[in-house]
């Protein structure tokens, strides 16, 4: 009696809290089939505390799956070993896509919460999975063989890809070593999210509040509306105010008639992350160096940089380095040209002073409109968001003959967002594109192209591709709907073309997708010459008011003045890829301090004061957010031969001819990461690609490269 009495108990406390879980899990929309158009993610019913749940049942159930893996007791073959492990973690892969994309594009304490809890579990996952011995001896069994397994070529680089993965995650390490990595690859990982945090949030903060409206001289009306808004939504009334986003912050140095406050400004943009306050990432940048110096020794390496460029096209430090050397005695001839221009034009006004860099922008808009008659705010108006995304949209349909239809339907994460379908000519379905395209807090600096969900063909179930475009792009003033700057106009392009990439995939295994950094810029540099090409801007340019279309003057106009600023534009890149491998390329930074590694880098090569590398240190996000470009920037330089030669082949044979499209289109778009690089480049164009047309590009003709 007494026993069934104890069972009862343990019943009455344990079926509530079962059937809890239950319903937890039938209202959380992670754990059932989407019901959404194209099966997008349920956005209207998908809440914070959806996530972790999610994740932990996700991570439950990839283990067993891995775990299945690893026991099975038939001898292991590309089925039931590499297609397996391609086919795990559905569910794992379900709520990361979403999680990771919101939290970069509309993140809250809760996201980030969660973000840190479950940041080391997922590091965890991975060294389980990575440092198995007995799961790797099944790989390693297959590649062995693998000449007289009749694979196909994507099969043969799916291979390839978990082979590698498994040595260089150091599955060939004895147990201390193992160990030793375990603990620095979930260090790393909260160390990058600290890092990615700390600069969203020194991002979106406030870096100059003005409260006289002489303070104001100089800028246009659609920025001083701007600042009032934002001020507004700060709890400024009355007053203005701009951020550390470049909509807010660029159209401030380039108008503003007080150098005080251009100076104010652009040292708060400069210093990001560097405030000694709690958002402060040089300790961080220390503890991330010294690590993966750490991490890349511990797997055979001599530096971090000899790791990461071994699978990219560049293959050694010394290859990027001449690479970017080469290109940087040139444009830093040209960037003094450019500043020898404007001191000339400073001095004729009578100022008497250096220029510094906040100065810059001021003067070469000055010196852009006196020498070409053309400025910024006089382009705008023909470059209003809408018509610049149809533009892209266009361009899209005439190479490739494929249709984009908005879709009212499909739920999304913010009222800013918009959602269209992606057909091919016949009406099939290609996939789904997310447009994403203003500033909101929460939101990282930037703009990137992202999945919520990839492309596969697994047992010849095509799953077609969710893709999303993110921008901070100028928003909507009083009045007057978001009209672009043509830096912007070309970002937008340029995140387009990645998502043609991602939209137009034919591969059957995710593990297929695995570009290099310096590839993978290709689709979306290419697409930038579209948009400024005269006759696509005639396609989409036009006046937001009267509906005109740029006149050729102005298409003139922007032609002529296409070297402008060139030397300005390569110097600062340049610089943040020199001090990026840097970085990466030694091995005795433990105790450095990072604001004086990164002075001798740029002094070492001569970059001028006037000039600040596009990044600094303590807010270069591509290389301490994560470690996906850390010794890697270059590529997009790297990148811009194979665009800028690519392009050639428009031009040589039309600029929307359809046999180029589709080659471009079928050896580069469609195969990814499935065959090497440059195999996919020649079966495009015929050769290797020429570095002309980018020295061209950059108005280098006359310089000694």
């Amino acid at each position: 009696m007494k026993q069934l009495s104890f069972l009862l108990i343990i019943l009455f406390y344990l079926l509530p809290n079962n059937m809890n879980a239950q319903d937890s899990k039938m209202d959380n929309p992670f754990f059932s089939e989407y019901t959404t158009p194209f099966q997008t993610p349920p956005f209207d019913k998908i809440k914070n505390e959806h996530f972790l749940p999610a994740f932990e049942e996700g991570i439950k159930i990839k283990r067993a799956e891995v775990e299945s893996v690893i026991n099975n007791t038939d001898a292991p073959t590309f089925e039931n070993t590499i297609e397996a492990l391609e086919k795990s973690g559905k569910l794992l892969n379900k709520v990361s896509s979403v999680f990771f994309n919101l939290n970069g594009s509309k993140s809250n304490d809760a996201l980030q919460k969660v973000a840190e809890m479950i940041t080391p579990e997922l590091s965890k996952l991975n060294n389980d999975i990575y440092l198995n011995e007995k799961l790797f001896q099944r790989i390693k069994s297959i590649n062995d063989k693998k000449d007289n397994l009749n694979l196909t070529a994507e099969q043969l680089v799916v291979l390839d890809n978990y082979y590698k993965d498994f040595v260089r995650n150091g599955v060939g390490l004895d147990a201390e070593k193992k160990n030793r990595l375990r603990k620095i690859n979930e260090e790393l990982s909260m160390l990058s999210l600290k890092f990615a945090d700390n600069l969203r949030k020194e991002t979106n903060a406030i870096g100059l509040v003005i409260d006289n409206k002489e303070d104001l001289a100089g800028l246009p009306d659609a920025v001083i509306q701007g600042a009032a808004a934002l001020a507004k939504q700060n709890g400024f009334d009355g007053k203005w105010a701009f951020n550390l986003q470049r909509p807010s912050f660029i159209p401030f140095l380039q108008y503003s008639e007080n150098r005080n406050l251009r100076e104010k400004l652009y040292k708060a943009y400069l210093k990001r992350g560097n405030n000694n306050n709690e958002f402060d990432n040089k300790e961080i940048i220390k503890k991330l160096i010294a690590l993966r110096n750490e991490k890349a020794n511990l797997l055979g390496y001599k530096t971090f940089a000899d790791f990461k460029l071994e699978r990219n096209m560049a293959k050694t430090p010394e290859n990027v380095n001449k690479f970017l050397i080469d290109l940087w005695k040139p444009a830093l001839e040209k960037s003094r040209e450019e500043l020898a221009e404007m001191q000339k034009l400073a001095d004729a006004e009578g100022k008497n002073f250096k220029l510094q860099g906040w100065d810059w922008w001021y003067y070469a808009e000055k010196v852009k409109k006196q020498k070409y008659a053309i400025d910024e705010e006089m382009l705008r108006p023909y470059f209003q968001l809408d018509n610049v995304r149809q533009g892209a949209f266009d361009v899209a349909s005439k190479l490739y003959g494929i249709q984009f239809v908005k879709r009212n339907d499909i739920p999304v994460y913010d009222d800013e967002v918009e959602v269209y379908e992606v057909k091919e000519a016949d009406g099939t379905h290609i996939g789904i594109i997310f447009t994403d395209y203003f500033p909101r807090d929460g939101k990282r600096a930037g703009a990137w192209m992202s999945f919520f969900r990839e492309q596969s063909n697994m047992d010849n179930n095509f799953i077609t591709p969710i893709i999303v475009n993110v921008g901070n792009f100028s928003k909507p003033t009083e009045g007057k709907p978001a009209l672009l700057s043509f830096d912007e106009v070309e970002t937008l392009f340029h995140e387009f073309g990645h998502g043609l990439d991602g939209l137009f995939g034919k591969s059957t295994y995710p593990g297929a997708k695995r570009t290099p950094v310096d590839f993978v810029e290709l689709p979306s540099q290419i697409m930038e010459n579209w948009a400024s090409h005269p006759e696509v801007l005639k396609m989409y340019a036009k006046h937001y008011q009267t509906g005109e279309v740029i006149p050729d003057e102005v298409v003139e106009k922007i032609n002529n003045s296409q070297y402008f600023n060139k030397g300005f534009e390569a110097v600062e890149y340049l610089a943040a890829a020199i001090l990026d491998m840097d970085w990466h390329s030694s091995n005795n930074l433990v105790t450095i301090d990072p604001v004086k590694f990164e002075e001798e880098s740029l002094n070492k090569i001569g970059l001028i004061p006037e000039i600040a590398s596009r990044y600094q240190s303590t807010n270069f996000n591509h290389i301490f957010g994560g470690d996906g470009y850390s010794a890697g920037y270059y590529g997009y330089y790297w990148a811009a031969v194979l665009d800028a030669d690519a392009f050639g082949a428009f031009l040589e044979n039309g600029l929307f001819d359809k046999n180029t499209a589709e080659l471009f289109r079928r050896n580069i778009l469609e195969k990814g990461g499935s065959d090497d690089p440059m195999n996919l480049y020649i079966k495009f164009r015929g050769r290797e690609p020429k570095p002309d047309a980018l020295i061209k590009r950059l108005g280098f003709n006359n310089k000694t490269l």
